[in-house]
């Protein structure tokens, strides 16, 4: 798969540009160090001035990423369907200044399309997955033991009694 190239973050908001493509894992070195495999990801990432009067972008990213269920340690392929909106910021100050819940990125000459993209997926990945059948508690009772305390307790009144 190709890789995309990084873009100047304001020139590409300013100039309204679009980018679509796709991504493997060779792309995205911290999902595959994070368990994910055989993903692919499709992406559109947008240009815009936004209604504040600032330069941002649109990410779109759709596809699936291959982890592994934290319950039965099977292989989960979760769905990856998000859409993020990225103020531009001219500093890291700038953003950590601000007191609202925009999400801003410090804009950049060499921006790395397959960061940011990396980066809202792995935020929007969840901290446990597991399949959906494995979340439920009647299947969690089907696969507890009984427990042995009622067993011991017998045991012991048992011996305490003399018989």
């Amino acid at each position: 798969m190709l890789q995309p190239a990084a873009i100047d973050g304001l020139a590409f908001a300013r100039d309204a540009a679009v980018l679509e493509g796709r991504l493997g894992m060779e792309s995205l070195p911290r999902l595959a160090q994070s368990g994910c495999s055989g993903s692919i990801l499709d992406f559109v990432l947008s240009g815009e001035t936004n209604e504040r009067g600032k330069q941002g972008l649109k990410l779109a990213v759709d596809g699936s990423v291959r982890l592994q269920c934290q319950r039965c340690l099977g292989i989960l392929d979760l769905p990856v369907h998000l859409a993020a909106q990225l103020e531009l910021a001219s500093s890291e100050a700038e953003i950590m200044a601000a007191d609202d819940d925009i999400e801003r990125v410090v804009a950049g000459r060499e921006m790395s399309v397959a960061a940011l993209v990396e980066d809202e997926v792995l935020l929007a990945l969840p901290m446990a997955p597991k399949h959906e059948q494995c979340g439920t508690a009647a299947g969690l009772r089907a696969k507890v033991a009984p427990s042995a305390f009622p067993a011991l307790a017998a045991l012991r009144k048992r011996s305490f009694s003399g018989g």
